[in-house]
């Protein structure tokens, strides 16, 4: 979800825009990435990277 069509309840402007406290803090909670400043997306990536490359390495090594 974005902010851009968000309005804010207590001062009635576009969140977007951060005229208020409460603004400021919902669209800074808003565009919190995930771990590291990673996006979920990236992050099963690279989980799925790892799954992949720790089965080639069990295959590899015989066990």
């Amino acid at each position: 979800m974005s902010c851009e069509h968000l309005v804010c309840a207590q001062c009635a402007h576009p969140v977007i825009e951060g005229r208020c406290a409460l603004c400021r803090a919902n669209r800074e909670r808003m565009h919190h990435h995930g771990f590291a400043g990673l996006s979920p997306a990236l992050i099963v990536l690279l989980l799925v990277v790892l799954l992949f490359a720790s089965l080639a390495l069990k295959h590899l090594s015989g066990l």
